[in-house]
């Protein structure tokens, strides 16, 4: 029956690897969308070596030890599969290493097998075992270096062969403290006589372990000797002291230790330095939120953007290409490696091997527990490896040796399970471990699917940037279907393209390095084919290329020959211009200057924001005026000529729109504070919508730019306002405030005001056609932040005549 069961899951971890390199020789084509492209082959390699070994390996258990367990090995046989072939696609000439790593593991697993199941030497010598871990632990003081020549030196060798003695450590420390406790337990039942030399040993241990600032794996040890210490003993309050321990050694560490402090504060509160001591966790999260609930697909997400991603964090790496599904599946081989360790252990034949294999459980699942989690922010970072996965020669052999202990104590099929008073600590390190990965699961879930859509839209998340490359962005287009902005290439090096860069504060950018702004941030969804396309068209696109479909257009209402008509005269001048349909609401002109060119972001994005002209603030929707004397036709609408008093100025204000946000597809400047009627301040586009009720007969209308947006099935869809019309006056009053603001011999109405801001004064001048006026009604409102009437009734004056007579 093992037989049988190891071979049937040996087969679908086989399958599963081989469909995995699969997609991942064949995801540069899938990316580019073409076959003209170089695939991946190198991974065959790492596949074929990895079957190579295990299927020698497999032979080796059904000879050597018949009545193993039979689901250990496929399980962890599978992962480091899984993660030789992550690491083989993240950095193949680390690949190679690991392969060879892997078939160093394997030989010794091989060699192992012929122990005998007792391991009494591992008993017998366990000071020395021991002692010789420490001995070679403590030279990494004096002769320790780093492959990577940078970092704490805990590792030993040169000429590209490093092994880390604190790896085997933790295994010795387990083997020592069952062999210990074993040989203690039935003669001295007394706790502390019992446990001070393994206090004293173990502190030595961890001490050494602080003294190289290698804290996980000193986590690790409290955590190992915790665990074994409390399924000796059963005593709860060892328990209770080591958390006491561990959380003084945090609190210490924060004070004393850089390194402990940055980790605590981006674990705590990572957003604070994205780009700093965060960087490593804000990437990881935005991996996993990147994958959501299916993954980008082998080879077709960005990983490489984690820092350590083969290492540290190829959890995230393998979150963000399987998405929540695989790494709940990744979970559960974990799991399933766990609850069999721990049946191993509670049916072991005697007490040594019993404690040996809890604690060898523990062991792999604490460390997997502690990865998983840092890389979730569940626990701060901690720096350690993902048993079986991560990249690693010493990591990856300490966990085969783990696996051959676990292998040699459960075969005993003509043994007895020795007696076992009390199960309850087994069974609640079952519960802990498994509830820990249950908790990891949720987080991954809420990473990924809750928090993951508005964290993909995070201007430091690079993963957008590169898919702006492989995937052609919609265009904004005008409201004849000229294009405004646009993006031009071939796959894979696709860029924006801005034909009318004086738009730039309306429409925005769309940038690697400064995000995205304006209209291109609004609509986004639309531009990059997130909204509008079918469902069925997105998951097939993220199913199969790992990036969303084609963007679609958007036309807006602007016209680009009024645009270039405002543009044009207020260019050597600070202000905005709105021109809009009075009824439709449809904004022809929106102009604020000065402006500036996305194009040349690259060159002058850094010196934007500190320019005192301010030409990224879209001064239109935006930009806060006082209003002055530009407020008298909409006094007039509603109490005459007469002086009006503060409360009735504040109905005018509320009547007309002055304390409400415009609805719009972009960035817009309010509310403003009902409070405020002296001092207040409003926005040209607040203006023109105003007296567009004197033009509309009383009706405020509701403010549209983006109009319609082109689907693949339905063509033109019209995008519905976001805002309703409203009636702000009696249509009387309305067309009789127009007509009394309206000179002799002109076809419209028109009224310039004036007032005093902080910094210049302002000069307003609006403008509207007569209520008997048989076309589009129309309005338009100038500001300019300086004292120049003669220029903004011009500029009013040619844009609306210019409007009226199209």
């Amino acid at each position: 029956m093992n037989r049988v069961t190891q071979s049937n899951l040996l087969k679908v971890a086989v399958v599963f690897l081989v469909l995995q390199t699969i997609i991942i020789t064949l995801a540069p084509a899938v990316r580019a969308r073409s076959l003209e492209v170089d695939l991946r082959w190198s991974q065959w390699i790492a596949l074929f070596l990895w079957g190579l070994f295990v299927l020698r390996a497999h032979q080796s258990i059904l000879k050597l030890l018949p009545d193993a367990d039979p689901y250990l090995f496929p399980m962890t046989a599978f992962l480091s599969g899984w993660g030789l072939l992550t690491v083989w696609r993240l950095e193949p000439a680390f690949g190679a290493r690991q392969s060879l790593w892997l078939g160093v593991s394997i030989i010794v697993f091989l060699l192992g097998l012929r122990l005998p199941s007792t391991l009494e030497f591992l008993r017998k010598y366990k000071y020395i075992l021991l002692s010789g871990g420490l001995l070679l632990t403590a030279l990494t003081l004096l002769f320790g270096t780093n492959p990577n020549g940078y970092g704490p030196r805990l590792w030993l060798g040169c000429c590209g062969f490093y092994f880390q003695p604190s790896e085997p450590l933790k295994l010795l420390l387990v083997a020592y403290l069952a062999a210990y406790l074993a040989d203690r337990l039935p003669i001295n039942l007394n706790a502390f006589p019992l446990i001070y030399p393994t206090f004293l040993l173990s502190g030595i241990a961890i001490l050494l372990l602080l003294f190289q600032r290698d804290l996980g794996t000193a986590s690790i040890f409290i955590a190992l000797y915790t665990i074994i210490i409390y399924l000796a003993t059963g005593r709860r309050r060892t328990i209770l002291i080591s958390v006491i321990i561990l959380g003084f050694m945090a609190v210490a560490g924060y004070y004393l230790v850089d390194i402990i402090r940055l980790r605590i504060d981006s674990w705590i509160n990572p957003w604070t330095d994205p780009g700093g001591g965060s960087y490593q966790i804000i990437q990881s999260i935005l991996a996993i939120a990147n994958g959501g609930l299916n993954g980008r697909g082998p080879g077709l997400g960005s990983p490489a953007l984690v820092p350590v991603a083969i290492s540290d964090f190829i959890f995230a790496a393998i979150a963000e290409e399987t998405g929540l599904t695989g790494t709940i599946g990744l979970m559960t081989v974990f799991g399933i490696i766990l609850v069999r360790g721990i049946r191993i252990a509670i049916r072991a034949p005697s007490m040594f091997r019993r404690l040996l294999a809890a604690g060898v459980t523990a062991y792999l699942g604490v460390q997997a527990l502690l990865i998983i989690c840092g890389n979730l922010r569940l626990l701060p970072l901690t720096g350690v490896t993902l048993p079986f996965i991560s990249y690693g020669g010493s990591s990856l052999l300490t966990s085969f040796v783990a696996l051959l202990i676990l292998l040699l104590i459960s075969n005993h099929l003509d043994e007895e399970p020795a007696p076992l008073p009390k199960p309850q600590p087994y069974i609640a390190l079952s519960v802990f471990l498994c509830a820990g990965l249950f908790a990891a699961a949720l987080t991954n879930g809420w990473w990924a699917t809750v928090r993951g859509p508005d964290l993909l839209t995070r201007a430091d998340n690079p993963r957008r940037i590169i898919e702006d490359r492989y995937v052609a962005r919609g265009q904004l287009l005008d409201r004849t279907n000229s294009i405004i902005n646009g993006t031009e290439g071939i796959t894979g090096s696709y860029s924006r393209v801005y034909q009318y860069p004086s738009l730039s504060p309306i429409t925005g950018y769309n940038h690697p390095i400064y995000g995205q702004s304006g209209l291109e941030a609004s609509l986004d969804d639309y531009l990059r084919g997130l909204r509008g396309n079918p469902a069925a068209t997105i998951w097939w696109n993220h199913l199969l290329y790992g990036m969303s479909p084609h963007g679609l257009d958007v036309r807006l209402s602007i016209d680009l020959y009024l645009q270039y008509r405002a543009d044009e005269m207020t260019k050597e001048h600070r202000g905005a211009v709105v021109l809009l349909n009075a009824q439709s609401g449809e904004i022809f002109v929106m102009s604020s200057h000065p402006t500036f060119d996305p194009s040349n972001l690259n060159e002058i994005g850094a010196q934007l924001n500190k320019d005192p002209e301010k030409p990224l603030i879209n001064r239109a929707t935006q930009g806060l005026y006082p209003t002055g004397t530009m407020v008298e036709p909409f006094v007039q609408a509603l109490f005459g000529t007469k002086p009006v008093t503060q409360v009735e100025n504040k109905k005018v204000y509320e009547t007309f729109g002055f304390y409400r946000a415009p609805s719009l597809r972009m960035q817009v400047a309010g509310p403003i504070s009902e409070t405020q009627v002296k001092d207040l301040h409003v926005s040209p586009l607040q203006v023109a919508l105003a007296a567009a009720a004197l033009s509309n007969h009383g009706t405020i209308p509701a403010p549209r730019v983006a109009m319609a947006v082109n689907t693949p099935n339905d063509g033109w869809v019209v995008l519905p306002a976001l805002g309703a019309p409203k009636e702000a006056l009696q249509a009387s009053a309305a067309d009789e405030t127009a007509l009394a603001f309206t000179a002799d011999g002109e076809s419209y109405w028109e009224h310039t005001g004036q007032a005093e801001s902080d910094e210049s004064p302002v000069t307003w001048f609006m403008a509207g056609t007569p209520s008997n006026w048989q076309a589009s009604p129309m309005v338009v409102v100038v500001l300019l932040e300086e004292d120049n009437v003669m220029l903004a009734e011009r500029i009013g004056k040619e844009l609306l005549v210019d409007a009226m007579n199209p």
